[in-house]
């Protein structure tokens, strides 16, 4: 038996109705199968992992899911905690115990001393199943209220290209601004570093993915682009 095709590349730019595999496939995020047929649903850029034929949506609303990094700001304050914007149309919940460790209690100190209207957590998404907000904590290394540095936005569905294969991107950028960099899943980036220059640099780059993400080369362009970028400051001094 000869088995049927991927009709597209890795990562090749496909819009809604393009055929995308044919025979033994399954349909992954944003694909449909119908006879025998995998279709994309979305523009984006195609991807497959074994059998499963998926799309990388290009735009979209950010949609949470458990274990999700995400970037938040403090838009409320409620009875046992808070409400926070973490960029999709689903508002988070922040409860007094996945900030403290304890149950709240009304002879606690005032929640706003605790955390305030606008005041911007990195925190992960603990529980989410679409018939209730998201559950929200930061009680784990590495999370909690943001002191310093920029936020700058990046389209959710463009994140994984930031990354890269097992953080190739994203550690690329950060040894070579020596910026610490944040990457939310809900598209939100926090940038900190001691150099102005070197900070800028990284908010560039982050904007070449947000331009250039469909594009093959991206890592090499963002690599001369900062080498480059730092051999003219040098010349300066």
């Amino acid at each position: 038996m000869i088995a049927l095709p991927l009709l597209v590349e890795r990562r090749q730019l496909v819009t809604p109705g393009d055929l995308l595999a044919e025979g033994d496939f399954q349909p992954g995020d944003n694909t449909y199968k119908s006879n025998g047929k995998i279709i994309s649903q979305r523009l984006g850029l195609a991807e497959f992992k074994g059998k499963r034929v998926s799309v990388v949506a290009l735009k979209g609303p950010y949609v949470p899911r458990v274990g999700d990094l995400v970037i938040g700001r403090i838009i409320d304050i409620v009875l046992g905690g808070w409400l926070v914007d973490i960029n999709s149309p689903y508002t988070a919940n922040l409860s007094v115990s996945d900030v403290t460790g304890k149950p709240f209690s009304p002879e606690m100190v005032s929640l706003s001393r605790i955390l305030a209207i606008g005041d911007i957590v990195v925190a992960k998404v603990a529980a989410f199943d679409r018939t209730r907000d998201p559950a929200i904590t930061i009680r784990e290394r590495g999370l909690g209220r943001v002191e310093g540095g920029v936020i700058i936005d990046l389209t959710p569905t463009k994140v994984p290209r930031l990354i890269g294969r097992k953080g190739s991107m994203i550690n690329m950028i950060k040894q070579l601004t020596k910026c610490e960099i944040i990457a939310g899943q809900n598209g939100k980036v926090l940038i900190k570093g001691r150099n102005l220059k070197m900070v800028e640099l990284a908010i560039h780059s982050v904007r070449m993915i947000e331009e250039q993400a469909h594009t093959s080369g991206l890592t090499d362009r963002i690599r001369r682009f900062i080498e480059e970028e730092k051999e003219k400051a040098s010349r300066m001094i």
